[in-house]
């Protein structure tokens, strides 16, 4: 699904922002990554949705290399892909309804599936109720829910959550990550970066550890070959795969700054418009 290999990245004011980063994520994971503040983890998300491109290295997603993609090929790219933002980035002048309709619109999704999509997406997330709601009439944790439906509504493969529950209570912050939880469990690849320990230990999913722009924990790398041996917990520590270094996520100095075509139990109808595929001039990597 998405392969690091050998990534590099230093910005133009000499920031070495990651360093000969190699991973692999595979289809329907969920991954936290968590890093203090200027690990790299924003890059990391940003390499991911094309926002930057590598100093070196070579980034694979779904087969296609992105080095190869052109400017104009990026939207094909980010249509397979949903994001939450910390900061929710909701159209205030618009409903509820608008606000995750807008996402299907700049796709050129017809008006009838619009109709059918948004109303579904929305009551997956529990606000069918306040479709004609503004966002400033509704709290925090529900704004960031529509901010989790438009980014869903697209049916995306891949969801990238950039600190999610920043701006919500800790028991809002439980509910958001248990609705990435089943998410996931439809299919769909879920990467959350965070700063809240206790969730990445209460969900026990695989934990990225980035420091210095280096990967220097992993609590159950994936590999083109099969699993290697996770931790029981992320309570357990991560181990640097170059040395002796082991991570405790408590010692961290962490800052506090659906799987293609229809989710589950989501009615077909005629007429309903397939998710686009990437373009053709990608080159591909033999399966």
């Amino acid at each position: 699904m998405i392969d690091f290999r050998n990534v590099s990245k230093t910005y133009p004011n000499g920031t070495h922002a990651l360093n000969d980063v190699s991973l692999h994520i595979e289809k329907g994971e969920f991954v936290f990554i968590v890093g203090a503040s200027g690990a790299g983890k924003s890059t990391f998300l940003k390499l991911i949705m094309r926002e930057e491109i590598p100093t070196s290295g070579e980034i694979i997603i779904n087969g296609n290399k992105l080095s190869r993609l052109r400017r104009r090929d990026v939207p094909y790219l980010r249509r397979h892909m949903g994001i939450v933002f910390q900061d929710f980035r909701l159209i205030e002048k618009m409903t509820v309804f608008d606000n995750v309709a807008f996402a299907m619109r700049a796709v050129g999704e017809s008006s009838a599936t619009i109709k059918k999509r948004v109303p579904y997406v929305l009551n997956l997330v529990g606000l069918k109720d306040k479709m004609k709601n503004k966002p400033s009439e509704l709290s925090g944790g529900e704004q960031q829910r529509v901010s989790l439906a438009r980014a869903l509504v697209n049916n995306p493969e891949i969801i990238v959550a950039d600190e999610p529950t920043g701006n919500v209570d800790p028991e809002l912050s439980h509910e958001i990550i248990e609705l990435l939880n089943e998410i996931n469990a439809m299919g769909t690849t879920v990467l959350v970066v965070t700063h809240e320990h206790e969730l990445v230990r209460e969900f026990h999913q695989r934990v990225i550890a980035i420091d210095h722009g280096r990967v220097v924990g992993d609590t159950g790398s994936v590999t083109e070959d099969g699993y290697s041996e996770p931790a029981e917990s992320a309570d357990e520590g991560f181990t640097d795969d170059l040395g002796d270094l082991e991570i405790d996520i408590d010692k961290l100095d962490i800052d506090q700054g659906f799987a293609p075509g229809s989710l589950d139990g989501e009615p077909e109808s005629e007429g309903e418009t397939a998710l686009p595929q990437y373009p053709d001039n990608v080159e591909r990597i033999p399966d």
